[in-house]
């Protein structure tokens, strides 16, 4: 009966899968990762098919199959990796792609010489543990693990770095929800813990509800997952040959001196961080300078990136209108949202990096009691 379960388990799990891939690519506006994500929902069904088919010595039935079903392991890695780099706007060229599949053509290449072999010299082998196979067994084995470790860590990396580009372009990012990656990352690490453990049953059960989370997240990913596309120019009147060369040539101190002053100007008398959607390019074009150009001045005269530069001038807004006497009768957390923060999270969060206390703390110490 538990073996029954678990057959219709599994027969649901690849249903899904296949479902889900269909659903994904009837949408009418599919971009890049759309595609990734169907095609990955396709390997995973086609590799619990052969789970399936190989269960409970079904691969006497299915002998001529036997041993296709070894790269299937590696294909989850790089199908990760390249979906987080599309979500994350760094769709990688056609020669990257196909790097990251030429471990896997390689493997089929190793195991050509198994795969001619006769459906009844397959499953000898197969019954035996891989005899006269054990080395390429063990070598497989390894790279099977390594490759699992390094795309999880590739992919967290990604992430990351996307983390770092935001911080440089917005002023508010708890609008911007990655938890979408980090589902998948998280379910993909703890299939891999399962793979390292050896139990099939674990590692496919798994694989089942890792499909569940994927296909509903990756279906209905409205709202889950916002990321911006982080655009360098949004102005046209900025050549190609301007951006190249403003990312090969540092700017000289005068300039710098002088941007950063405009800068200054900017936010004391127009106090632009009060508009809690500003991001680099808006700033940039008001200076009329290119945007890299402003990350950089930002940089090196207050070391700060441009996310932190800019609460740190809302922290200061708030501290300047929290103590007069005609806010007394406002919360702390309207007062906030007046300096142009877009959540209570972003504020405390902010507020305790730079004061080294919560705004109620701060506000006592002052002897100012607002709710």
């Amino acid at each position: 009966m538990e073996d029954f379960d678990l057959g219709i388990l599994y027969w649901a799990g690849i249903f899904i899968a296949c479902f889900s891939s269909f659903l994904i690519l009837g949408k009418r506006e599919k971009k890049t990762d759309d595609f990734l994500l169907a095609i990955w929902f396709l390997i995973i069904g086609a590799h619990l098919v052969f789970f399936v088919l190989f269960r409970a010595e079904g691969y006497l039935k299915f002998p001529y199959l036997i041993g296709f079903e070894i790269p299937f392991p590696f294909m989850h890695g790089p199908m990760l990796y390249l979906y987080i780099l599309g979500i994350t706007g760094r769709n990688s060229g056609k020669k990257i792609w196909l790097l990251h599949w030429l471990p896997i053509l390689m493997i089929y290449i190793s195991l050509l010489q198994f795969l001619m072999l006769s459906p009844q010299a397959k499953v000898e082998v197969y019954q035996n543990k891989g005899r006269g196979y054990e080395v390429l067994s063990n070598i497989i084995k390894v790279l099977m693990i390594f490759s699992g470790v390094l795309y999880v860590g590739l992919s967290l990396l990604a992430v990351r770095q996307y983390k770092k580009k935001i911080a440089n372009q917005f002023s508010n990012t708890e609008k911007i929800n990655l938890n979408w990656s980090y589902y998948l990352i998280t379910g993909i690490a703890l299939i891999w813990i399962a793979v390292i453990i050896r139990n099939n049953i674990l590692i496919f059960s798994m694989v089942v509800l890792f499909i569940l989370v994927a296909a509903y997240f990756g279906i209905s990913r409205v709202g889950i997952l916002n990321l911006p596309v982080l655009d360098t120019v949004e102005d046209e009147k900025y050549s190609d040959n301007e951006v190249v060369k403003y990312q090969k040539n540092s700017p000289g101190d005068e300039v710098i001196k002088a941007i950063y002053s405009k800068l200054i100007y900017k936010m004391e008398h127009e106090k632009l961080y009060m508009n809690p959607d500003l991001n680099l390019n808006h700033v940039a074009k008001l200076l009329d300078v290119h945007p890299n150009i402003l990350s950089q001045v930002i940089n090196s005269m207050e070391n700060k990136n441009f996310y932190d530069y800019i609460n740190r001038q809302r922290i200061e807004e708030f501290k300047r209108i929290a103590v007069l006497p005609e806010n007394q009768k406002y919360t702390i957390l309207s007062l906030a949202f007046e300096s142009g923060f877009n959540s209570k999270t972003s504020f405390n969060r902010s507020f305790k990096k730079y004061m080294d206390c919560s705004p109620r703390e701060f506000l006592k110490n002052l002897n100012f009691d607002i709710e």
